[in-house]
């Protein structure tokens, strides 16, 4: 029997990249999207490759499409996996001072919200079966300060600290929560041309202390691995996916090779 994996936000990026890992591996994967175009294209590279797919389309933060989603793990009779993936840092402010109340609460329901209501409906079923994993996308930026979105960091820690506490909870059952947390992803969201923004590629290299941005197989092979029976006895840790940068806490190679700095704009 293949296990069955709910991917939220399973359409495009790392999300797309987790639900065709996960096909390929053999699952059956409800892929969840708000983008109904995009997650049945997904779909149809998947099945087109013999993987087994289902299309939900919604938007996670509303009730409805949690609901649809666990009336579809019913039918299913289990579900095995559960990514948690759906996260954005927009709507953004330049600062925190110009940011609103109602920016802030939709910030809240893509980036922490939605991780509690679907894990909330899912979770019984996983209990009753004693066994389940759940992988939830949280960032770097929880870690570390980031100018105008501190709301969207907050949230995001919020996913981490989630992962860890609910990991304690429920390890018991036989059910382990770990997430990623990802950097300088090359996606449509954050695109490298997006992030260079007219700057030389070869200065990528001195930023990121294994040299290049990240491909979206990178945070999906990292996922696939999480929820494994190959990380069995992993559970409660964010893993960055981050290519270093995490690491390296704002450490720069210089561009003449001799060593680092921590002022960019110095050779």
């Amino acid at each position: 029997m293949s296990r069955v994996s709910v991917v939220t936000g399973g359409a495009l990026g790392i999300g797309g990249a987790i639900s065709r890992r996960l096909a390929a591996d053999g699952d059956t994967v409800l892929l969840v999207d708000v983008d109904a175009d995009a997650a049945r294209a997904t779909a149809a590279e998947i099945a087109a490759v013999g993987g087994s797919v289902e299309v939900i389309v919604g938007d996670v933060s509303a009730e409805a499409t949690v609901a649809e989603v666990a009336a579809a793990v019913t039918r299913h009779g289990r579900v095995d996996v559960l990514v948690n993936n759906v996260g954005d840092f927009r709507p953004a402010s330049k600062t925190f001072a110009h940011s609103t109340p109602e920016q802030w609460q939709r910030l809240y329901e893509v980036n922490l919200h939605h991780v509690f209501s679907m894990t909330h409906a899912l979770l019984p079923t996983m209990v009753a079966q004693g066994s389940g994993a759940i992988v939830n996308n949280s960032t770097v930026e929880a870690f570390r300060g980031i100018p105008g979105h501190a709301v969207y960091s907050a949230y995001n820690a919020g996913v981490s600290a989630f992962t860890k506490s609910l990991a304690v909870e429920v390890g018991r059952h036989g059910i382990r929560v770990n997430a990623i947390a990802p950097d300088l992803a090359d996606t449509p969201q954050t695109s490298v041309a997006a992030m260079l923004r007219g700057r030389d590629p070869e200065l990528v290299k001195h930023w990121i202390p294994l040299g290049h941005f990240g491909e979206v197989a990178d945070y999906a092979a990292v996922v696939a691995f999480l929820a494994s029976d190959q990380a069995r006895f992993v559970t409660g840790h964010t893993v960055p996916v981050d290519g270093g940068t995490l690491a390296a806490s704002g450490w720069y190679g210089r561009l003449d090779g001799k060593g680092w700095t921590n002022m960019p704009d110095q050779p």
